[in-house]
C-alpha cells in the first residue's frame, strides 16, 4: 500500500498551481540556472493522462518480493526485475510479455532508461484519493476538486500566462473528465480548452484561404467574416435566443482576435507534420510542411497511425510555436490497431498502439497492461522532454526549463493478487499517488512513501 503523505491532492495541485503565479519553496524549487519566478515570460504546462489508473506500485514505486511480508498476496515483483537507479528513491521495471492478457501479441515494456535519464526532474507524491468513478476522478485530478475556485489547472496556467496566446489552452483529446470545463464562468474566454478532435488533420482548419481547391481573395473573405460578425449574426433568431450563452461568446471569441493572429502568423505551416506526398498533396494546395515536421516525426514516428503521437506531435507544435502554454493529451479508451492478424500466431510485436480501456485494461491483466501503458505514456514524455531540450529560449536557457509535465491519472489499483500469481485482473483503488516532472520541482524525491507490507 502506499503510503498517504501529509500532502492532500488538492494541496499539491494548489502547489502545481503556483507555477502560475510563483514558486512555491517546498514543492517548485527550481535548481541553480533554471527558470527563477522573477523570470519574465511564459511557463508550459503539459498535462499526460494516465487514463483509466496509471498504478505507481507498478512503475516508480515497485515493491521487492523480499521487501514485503506477503509477497505471494500482494503485487510486488521478483528482487532482480526491479531496477533501482543510483541516488535515486526512484524504481524501475523492465518486463517482456507472450501476449497483453488475451490479446495475442508479445511486447517488451521499458521504464528503466526513462528513470536513469530523468530522475533528476521527477517528483512523485504519494496519496489517497476520493472517488473510484473515471470520470469524476479525471476531474478531480485536473481540479483538485474545486482548490482553485472551480478552475481546472490548465485553465489557471492559461489565464496567468496565456493572454497573448493565440490558443492558451488546448486539449488534444476529447470525452474525457480531464478535459472538463472548470465551473469559473467569470474568466476570459482565452482560458478555456479548446478541443481538437483529430490532430493530424486540425491544422488545415487555421485558415479560411489556404489549403483549399479556389482560394478566395483575402479582402472578400474579410467583408464576408465582417457582414456576418456585424450584420447577419446579430439579427438572427439564434443569436436572440443564445446570444449570452458563454460557450457561444467563446465561439465569437475564437473567431475574432485569435483568428487574425494564427491567419496573420501563416500558423498552418507551422503545424502540419505530414509531408508533401500523393496522399497528402500538400504543394499542389499551397501548403507546406511545418518546418519542424521532420524532426517530430523521427521522434513519434507513428504519429499517422497513433493517435498518443499525433497528439504529442501538435503538442510540441503548439508549444514551440508559442501558440498555447498548456497541452492535454494522452491515450483514450480506443483500441488503435496497426497490423493484421496472423491465423495461428496472432499479431506481430508492436501491431497494437493503444488496448482497450488504457490503463483500465488491468481488470483483464494487470501487470502486462500496467507495463504497456507505462512504457507507452513514458515514452511520449520522453520525447517531448528530448525536443523541448533542443529549443532554445534565453540566457542558456531551454523550452523544457520552463514546462512542467503533471501526469494525471485517475486513481491507483486494488494491490492483492492469487497468490503467486502473475497474471490477474485488478480494480479500481483511491490509494496511488502523482508523479510530476519538470526542473521547476524539487526532483529527485518522493512526498510520501509505500508500506511493504499492505
Amino acid at each position: 500500500m502506499i503510503t498517504p503523505t501529509s500532502i492532500t491532492r488538492r494541496r499539491l495541485l494548489a502547489g502545481l498551481g503556483a507555477m502560475g503565479a510563483g514558486l512555491s519553496a517546498g514543492l517548485l524549487r527550481p535548481r541553480p540556472g533554471r527558470a527563477h519566478a522573477d523570470d519574465d515570460g511564459p511557463r508550459f504546462l503539459i498535462v499526460l493522462t494516465g487514463s483509466g489508473g496509471a498504478s505507481l506500485l507498478d512503475a516508480m514505486l515497485a515493491i521487492r518480493e523480499s521487501e514485503c511480508a506477503s509477497a505471494g498476496q500482494l503485487n510486488c515483483f521478483p528482487d532482480a526485475m526491479v531496477q533501482s537507479v543510483a541516488g535515486s528513491p526512484f524504481r524501475a521495471v523492465d518486463q517482456s510479455f507472450d501476449a497483453l492478457g488475451p490479446i495475442p501479441m508479445p511486447f517488451s515494456a521499458n521504464q528503466s532508461e526513462f528513470v536513469t535519464r530523468h530522475h533528476q526532474d521527477m517528483m512523485v507524491a504519494t496519496l489517497t484519493g476520493t472517488s473510484v468513478n473515471h470520470a469524476v476522478a479525471q476531474r478531480r485530478s485536473v481540479t483538485g476538486n474545486e482548490v482553485w475556485r472551480g478552475r481546472t489547472l490548465q485553465e489557471a496556467v492559461a489565464l496567468q500566462h496565456g493572454g497573448s496566446f493565440a490558443l492558451p489552452n488546448v486539449h488534444l483529446m476529447a470525452g474525457s473528465g480531464f478535459t472538463s470545463r472548470g465551473t469559473d464562468e467569470g474568466l476570459p474566454p482565452h482560458c478555456f480548452g479548446e478541443t481538437v478532435a483529430d490532430p493530424a488533420l486540425w491544422p488545415l482548419a487555421l485558415d479560411g484561404v489556404l489549403g483549399t481547391s479556389h482560394p478566395v481573395e483575402r479582402d472578400a473573405l474579410a467583408a464576408a467574416r465582417s457582414l456576418r460578425n456585424d450584420v447577419l449574426d446579430p439579427r438572427s433568431r439564434f443569436s436572440e435566443a443564445f446570444g449570452h450563452s458563454p460557450r457561444l461568446q467563446k465561439w465569437r471569441h475564437l473567431r475574432g482576435v485569435p483568428q487574425q493572429q494564427v491567419e496573420t502568423a501563416a500558423l498552418i505551416d507551422e503545424l502540419i507534420v505530414f509531408p508533401d506526398s500523393a496522399q497528402h498533396p500538400l504543394t499542389a494546395h499551397g501548403l507546406q510542411s511545418s518546418p519542424d515536421a521532420e524532426l517530430v516525426r523521427a521522434t513519434f514516428p507513428r504519429y499517422a497511425t497513433d493517435p498518443l503521437d499525433a497528439q504529442a506531435a501538435l503538442a510540441f507544435l503548439l508549444l514551440k510555436n508559442r501558440i498555447s502554454v498548456t497541452v492535454t493529451l494522452g491515450p483514450s479508451f480506443n483500441a488503435a490497431i496497426d497490423g493484421e492478424l496472423v491465423p495461428g500466431e496472432g499479431l506481430p510485436e508492436g501491431a497494437l498502439a493503444n488496448p482497450p480501456i488504457a490503463f483500465d485494461f488491468s481488470h483483464q491483466s494487470h501487470r502486462a497492461a500496467q507495463a504497456f501503458m507505462w512504457s507507452r505514456v513514458l515514452r511520449v514524455a520522453d520525447g517531448l522532454i528530448t525536443l523541448l531540450q533542443g529549443q532554445e529560449w534565453a540566457d542558456g536557457q531551454s523550452m523544457w526549463d520552463r514546462t512542467m509535465i503533471y501526469l494525471a491519472t485517475d486513481f491507483g489499483r486494488s494491490k492483492n493478487r492469487p497468490e503467486g500469481s502473475t497474471d490477474f485482473g485488478s480494480g479500481h483503488d483511491i490509494n496511488n499517488g502523482v508523479l510530476v516532472i519538470s526542473p521547476l520541482v524539487k526532483g529527485n524525491t518522493v512526498l510520501g512513501g509505500v508500506d511493504h507490507d499492505t
